[in-house]
């Protein structure tokens, strides 16, 4: 008998029937003996709809109402769900994140978790019932609703794991697994069975859009068994934890995550002296805008072309921003250039294999594409490239590296 946490996003929830097939999932593994706490995400397109209520209501909602509003979405999911179990003859309680005492900070819309009170859970679990928590929400320490972001249904359920010290977390989503990369780019990318914590937290945040970095991060930092599996159909899915079990068959490359989001900024002409990067940047983390991959390049002149990329959303405010910088330090010139992509090779078995940049490199030369940033670390790799060079990047990456092949098939 094993404790098993599993979380069931908006579209495994989408539909009445939908949540009828979920309760059946969860009454399979109750029947095998198992201890089950279900973390719910509110039905597919309801936060959406509760958003653009609010936005009818006023063009600028407080973000403690905002939050007591759209919490509502999880907890219409939570109450149907333990009705659906109970029509079937299983004893199951339903929760809202303030019930069971997630308790996070007052940071409204973006909200971290602080602490979780067990009690409850442990409580009815020990009586034989099936708990049912609303994902995406906690309780603040004034008792005001506090949402986790986007995604933060998966961080839930990867938090209420370690706190009950489960022995896995089973996140059901619309796919069976994480792939190699994309299938809707590479028909032949192939499901994954194992993975690390450390490439999908690489793949998460280099765009692979499976689990949301958070939770990942929080499964990491309390070792707690990650699977992804499909709500709509039986499978193994994707082990995610700390190390592979069999290193000889570990690959060199797990996996190649890409990013269209992505926006170029040039700084032209600055001063190559002390504190420029700091009077660039600066400003701009000031703005709270986020930077990604970083090149300063010095030319002759005693000048530097101090170039990084930013989110597509953020490069008009960014470069704003530093036109009023530019004067002030002596720069020629500030260029935007959102018609970029990044593309990046995830893989630990980079750590113990030489080669896989050149490589790389070789591979996207052959296709005629050219690199314009590069960005390293011990498991990744990634390229700024033309946005309309990426699908082709990505496919000739994926045979080039064979990663449609087995491990242990792979030259």
């Amino acid at each position: 008998m094993a404790l098993i946490v599993q979380k069931y996003g908006g579209t495994s929830v989408g539909t009445i029937e939908r949540i009828r097939n979920v309760a059946k999932r969860v009454e399979r593994f109750r029947d095998e003996g198992h201890d089950v706490v279900v973390v719910v995400s509110a039905m597919s397109g309801e936060t959406n709809r509760l958003l653009a209520l609010a936005n009818d209501m006023t063009p600028q909602p407080s973000a403690r109402e905002l939050d007591v509003l759209v919490t509502t979405g999880e907890q219409v999911t939570i109450a149907l769900l333990s009705m659906a179990l109970q029509s079937d003859g299983y004893d199951a309680r339903s929760y809202t994140g303030a019930q069971v005492r997630i308790l996070t900070d007052d940071a409204h819309g973006k909200a971290r978790i602080q602490e979780i009170d067990a009690k409850r859970i442990r409580d009815d679990l020990a009586k034989g019932r099936i708990v049912v928590v609303a994902g995406f929400q906690g309780v603040d320490g004034e008792g005001n609703i506090t949402t986790l972001g986007r995604g933060g249904s998966d961080t839930t359920g990867v938090a209420l794991a370690a706190a009950l010290k489960a022995d896995e977390c089973q996140i059901y989503t619309d796919v069976d697994g994480v792939y190699t990369t994309d299938p809707r780019v590479v028909s032949s990318a192939r499901r994954l069975s194992q993975i690390t914590f450390e490439e999908m937290l690489e793949m998460a945040s280099q765009g692979s859009k499976v689990l949301q970095i958070r939770s990942v991060e929080f499964a990491g930092k309390y070792n707690v068994p990650l699977r992804v599996l499909s709500s709509f159909e039986d499978g193994p899915g994707t082990l995610i934890t700390v190390d592979q079990e069999d290193p000889m068959e570990q690959p060199v490359i797990s996996g190649i995550a890409f990013n269209r989001d992505e926006a170029k900024i040039i700084v032209r002409g600055v001063p190559d002296i002390p504190g420029a990067a700091y009077r660039i940047l600066g400003p701009v983390g000031e703005a709270n805008i986020e930077v990604d991959m970083i090149v300063q390049n010095v030319g002759a002149d005693k000048t530097t072309d101090f170039t990084f990329t930013v989110h597509k959303n953020e490069m008009e405010k960014a470069t704003n921003v530093l036109k009023n910088i530019a004067s002030e330090i002596g720069a020629k010139e500030v260029q935007s250039d959102a018609s970029i992509a990044k593309v990046s090779m995830v893989g630990v078995g980079m750590r113990s294999h030489a080669g896989v940049a050149s490589n790389m490199f070789k591979v996207l030369a052959q296709e005629s594409i050219n690199i314009q940033m590069i960005s390293t670390s011990e498991i990744k790799i990634s390229v700024i490239i033309e946005e309309k060079y990426l699908e082709l990047a990505v496919r000739a990456l994926h045979s080039g590296f064979e990663l449609d092949k087995e491990p242990f098939e792979a030259k």
